[in-house]
């Protein structure tokens, strides 16, 4: 399969971490940026193991922490049809060829259950670590006209609480969860963490320092006992133009992890 060039079939070549790998992605629909690299850096420094990114889209984040972490392994695991194509077209792009071995697409719903997610390849305790850029916008908000951006961003009742279930079934004893989300979701996430995963690491993100909260990164270890742990901000822009903070600007570029470790 070759890769689409820039202009070709509605779909767009863009660039990640310095142009060090390139997503492909749908023109129109839900398209990957800031969030998903954000989310990329919550995988700890040097991380080897074998990662899911559940629903993946093109496969940003996922990318991300292979292009970071160069012995991490990662499944990218996508229901839709569409999403997957264009995964496996950023798989096939030329800039992508040095981390290729390393990343596998799965169809799979992520909210399947007990032999149903197992058959559909998501095995248990089958990862050391798994990123989720879960939908976040409420039913109630404006909705996009486009079938897949709605799919991506509109979150139905109780579909964190099944995310993280199926990241806890998934994800070995002592292995990590990473998310990203609104700040009015927080009690839902950590309600959705209780008995599966503990320790959790919470970072707030503003969009520049004083302002209230537009995200928060959640990450947390299965089976952990430890307490919750309150980071300060990150802050993505300082000085008066829209240009990124230096800390911001490292972890999306690929170059820093978000907690320090």
């Amino acid at each position: 399969m070759s890769a689409v060039k820039p202009g070709e079939d509605a779909a767009s070549v863009d660039g990640f971490h310095r142009g060090r790998f390139v997503l492909v992605q749908p023109r129109k629909g839900h398209r990957a940026g800031l969030d998903a690299m954000l989310l990329a850096a919550a995988a700890p420094k040097g991380f080897t193991g074998r990662l899911a990114d559940l629903g993946a889209g093109a496969g940003a984040a996922g990318l991300a922490v292979a292009s970071r972490c160069l012995q991490a392994s990662i499944v990218l695991v996508e229901r839709d049809a569409e999403m997957l194509h264009h995964a496996s077209l950023t798989l096939a792009h030329s800039a992508n060829a040095f981390l290729r071995s390393r990343v596998e697409t799965l169809s799979a719903d992520v909210t399947l259950t007990g032999a149903a997610r197992r058959a559909a390849g998501l095995d248990d305790a089958a990862f050391d670590f798994a990123l989720m850029n879960p939908p976040f916008n409420a039913p109630a908000d404006r909705a996009s006209p486009d079938e897949l951006r709605r799919a991506a961003h509109v979150m139905e009742d109780g579909l964190l609480e099944r995310w993280l279930r199926t990241a806890a079934a998934v994800v070995k004893p002592r292995g990590g969860v990473a998310l990203i989300a609104r700040p009015q979701s927080l009690s839902e996430i950590l309600f959705a963490l209780e008995g599966r995963f503990g320790g959790a690491h919470i970072l707030p993100v503003n969009a520049r320092a004083g302002d209230t909260a537009i995200r928060v990164i959640v990450r947390a270890i299965r089976g952990s006992r430890a307490p919750l742990s309150l980071f300060p901000p990150l802050t993505l822009h300082d000085g008066a133009d829209h240009g990124f903070s230096p800390r911001a600007e490292a972890a999306i570029n690929g170059c820093t992890t978000l907690f320090d470790d």
